[in-house]
């Protein structure tokens, strides 16, 4: 006679089935993981999936998990252009997903690039959810376009580890002013809080760490300042 759910397990709904899945068959998933990067990955996506699916409902949750999933296959892809090794996207359920690095990129040029290519693909994710409702009317298209282009503008903040942060190392001292430049007709333009965050982080590097880069990067600073402009008009565009 088989067993009962824990009433823990219940409550939890959709994730809750996927965690008893993975109680019960636990031998089998660990062999699994030791064989199978692209399995680990598809595990670590179930995971999350199940996770928003508690709380959001099915749909927004696949959304939401393939935005994430495209933006990452942003990174491995611009990695695989410099010949670096790197693993396939890993989630973790409510805090996104990571691309592990196993080579180091060239210069801050090529980090520059392979940072901004999870945004550059997540625009082109949110994009596609924006458009839909041209295909298929629900209003979940646009909460989906507009999380997206939230996600991905985060990720432009030029601190730490952030895509934003590794692109910014590329920029020297007046290339960072003219950044700061764009993001304050931003702010002022969509009145959107998260563009402030920008102009904090961006501050931090220009007036306090001062780690701007000796010689100027064109193209970085282009590609920067237009992925803001693009999720400026997504946010404006979704509301």
């Amino acid at each position: 006679m088989p067993k009962a759910k824990p009433q823990w397990l219940k409550k939890l709904g959709p994730l809750g089935a996927v965690i008893a899945g993975a109680i019960k068959f636990k031998t089998a998933i660990l062999l699994i993981l030791t064989k199978s990067a692209q399995l680990k990955m598809l595990l670590s996506m179930l995971a999350s999936f199940g996770l928003y699916w508690s709380i959001y409902g099915w749909k927004f949750a696949a959304g939401f998990v393939i935005g994430i999933y495209i933006h990452e296959m942003g990174h491995v892809w611009m990695l695989k252009q410099y010949g670096l090794r790197a693993s396939m996207p890993m989630f973790v359920p409510g805090f996104g997903a990571f691309v592990s690095m196993y080579d180091s990129p060239a210069n801050v040029g090529q980090d520059a690039r392979i940072g901004l290519a999870g945004p550059l693909w997540g625009a082109g994710a949110a994009i596609a959810f924006a458009l839909m409702p041209r295909l298929y009317s629900s209003g979940i298209w646009m909460a989906l376009a507009q999380v997206t282009a939230y996600i991905n503008l985060f990720n432009l903040t030029p601190v730490w580890t952030l895509d934003g942060g590794r692109a910014f190392r590329a920029l020297d001292f007046r290339q960072r002013l003219i950044w700061m430049g764009v993001v304050a007709v931003l702010l002022y333009e969509t009145r959107e809080w998260l563009f402030g965050l920008l102009l904090i982080g961006a501050a931090y590097r220009v007036f306090w760490k001062k780690d701007h880069a000796p010689e100027p990067d064109g193209g970085a600073l282009v590609e920067f300042c237009a992925l803001m402009a693009i999720f400026a008009a997504l946010l404006v565009f979704a509301r």
